[in-house]
Parts: C-alpha cells; structure tokens; sequence
C-alpha cells in the first residue's frame, strides 16, 4: 500500500512528512499537477460493467490507500501553445480533468477531498460558520460598494483593516524583481478613502481593527491541536501581520488554549470535514478570543520550527493510521 502526496517538488513542509513516513518504512509516491498535460500522460478508461481503470506513468493508484492533497500547482500547457486564448482553455480542461481524477481515487483523503478543500477555503462561509458555533469575529464587510465602505469607516471611526478575499498573491508588472507581490492585512488610511471610488473593481474584505496581545497560529491534525503564541506587537513591521515575518524580533511560543475555544475550532473542522487546517485567532489584551480564519492547507514547518511541536509526525500519524472501514468526508 502506498501514501500520495500532492504537491510542488520545492514543498519544504512535504518534505518533511515524506521523510518522516519513509523513515517509518512508508511506501510514499509524489506527484504535482503541473506537468500534466506538457510533461505527463495520464489515461481513465471507463466501459459499462467495468471498473474505471487510471493510468499514470510512475504512480500506483491501485494501491493507493491515503492522499495529502497539499499544494500542487496548477496544470500547465505545452511550452509549443503560445496563443493565449488556447493557453488558458487548455489550463482550465486540464486543470479540471486532473480534479476529476483526484475525485475518482477510492481512497482516504487528507486534509479532504479537494472539492471539499475548495469549499472549505470560502471566507464568508468561513465566517458564518464561525459565528454560528459561537466564535467571536472582528466585524466585517466584504464589498466593492464604494458608500458600503465609507459608511463601514465612519461606524468603527476610521480604524479598520483590509485584506484580500481569497488570492493574496497578485502579478507584478514587468520588470519587477518577483513576479508577484502579496497583499497583506493593511489599515485603512484616509488617502486610501480618498481613492474609495477603487473598490468598485474588486470584491475586498474589510474588517474592524481588533486590538491584539498576540495571535495565535493553531495547526490542527485530526482532533490534536498545535497552539502556536505570536507575540506580533512586540515590532512594527508584524503588527498588523505577522505573516511579514521579523522572526529575529517576534517571540513565539507554545499556548494553551481554553477548552471551550478548542472545542469550537474542532467543531469548525468537523462541520468543513477537514482533518487539517492552520487557524489564525487573536488574543486581545483583555483576553478574548477572536476568530479570524482556518487555512485548509496552512504552511506549519516555521511553528515546527519555532516551538517544536511535532507537528509533521502527527501529520504522518494520520496519513498512516487510515482505517479502509472508515468514511470519507462528503461535501455537506
């Protein structure tokens, strides 16, 4: 029987589950999604009164018993393709034919099946489901109606925060020196009112400022919880995000979190059916909780790192400790 894993061939926080189970004596198999369809051949036969058969040079999908769907790229078009038009068809009719394939792998999935990741990772829905399992949130907004954003402004007066609605990574111009620069959690400032008109482009999530004693990163594998301190205001560059990492400057440490809070965040998990997920939470400095966000699939190597929880074994317990009686998470 063999572990899948999914994901780019420079994941570091893979790397080290791989080593883990193969040190366990793991039969493990890596694939990513990109090479297909330039690189890589895959075939599915389907016939009535026959099983669908899968074929993928190099990955023993019979055998297949548990799957990481962790970060594999998309699907990418024949370098000889250069008309963008027939690029971006092709990406998409790949991208979702290897979804399907995915999809039609009978086997246990971590941190869920991939539509169920997909479902998971909606913000709004996120925060719904937050608030009805008696999580506190920051009031919100997500809009592009410039007079829904101003009227938001003047109610928490002036001090609230925007962030990106789901892809934080946006294409730099050319000529930069990375092709991408990454929208972070930012204030609000009066010369972005002033530009309040530029909303209208693009749905944003805007949020009201919540005083913070530190954050919390909290990495959940199955119903063990990994409770991470960021102490993100002991310097300016992190204090409205820690993902800015001043790693020399920012104490971290490991917390414990009140049983009632960990209930909920299980409780969270449970009703996305992940069995993974890195949470972001603020300790305010009267010490309340407040919720702001789970990613499905959360970096956690530098929480490994920094406290060291064993994270990447818990994660390597799971994988291993698939029970083919047990169900799958099903899309709710």
């Amino acid at each position: 029987m063999a572990i899948l894993l999914l994901t780019s061939p420079d994941d570091t926080a893979a790397d080290r589950v791989e080593a883990e189970l193969r040190r366990r004596g793991a039969h493990v198999v890596r694939f990513d999604d990109k090479p297909f369809p330039s690189a890589a051949s895959i075939t599915l036969r389907c016939a009535s009164g026959t099983a669908l058969r899968h074929s993928i040079p190099g990955v023993p999908l019979g055998d297949i018993h548990s799957a990481w769907d962790r970060r594999p790229r998309t699907a990418t078009p024949p370098p000889h393709i250069t008309d963008s038009l027939l690029r971006a068809h092709i990406e998409r009719e790949a991208s979702w034919f290897m979804d399907d394939v995915w999809e039609t792998l009978d086997c246990h999935w971590f941190p869920a099946r991939r539509l169920v990741i997909r479902r998971a990772e909606h913000k709004a829905s996120q925060l719904q489901a937050a608030v009805a399992l008696g999580l506190e949130i920051p009031p919100t907004i997500i809009t592009n109606d410039p007079r829904e954003l101003l009227d938001f402004y003047r109610e928490h007066g002036g001090d609230i925060v925007s962030k990106s609605f789901m892809h934080p990574a946006v294409p730099a111009e050319e000529g930069e020196t990375s092709n991408f620069w990454v929208a972070r959690t930012e204030p609000v400032t009066r010369r972005d009112i002033a530009h309040v008109q530029a909303v209208r482009d693009c749905p944003v999530i805007f949020q009201a400022y919540v005083p913070k004693r530190v954050e919390l990163r909290v990495t959940i594998v199955g119903t063990q919880l990994f409770p991470m301190e960021i102490h993100s205001q002991d310097t300016n560059r992190t204090r409205y995000d820690w993902r800015r990492y001043d790693l020399a400057h920012t104490v971290h440490r490991r917390h414990e979190l009140p049983a009632e809070v960990e209930r909920k965040l299980l409780a969270f998990m449970a009703h996305f059916g992940l069995e993974y997920g890195a949470a972001d939470l603020i300790v305010t400095p009267d010490g309340r909780y407040v919720f702001l966000e789970v990613n499905p699939n959360g970096q956690y190597g530098w929480a490994e790192n920094m406290t060291g929880m064993p994270i990447g074994a818990a994660i390597a317990d799971h994988l291993m400790a698939f029970d083919a009686a047990r169900p799958v998470a099903a899309l709710a």
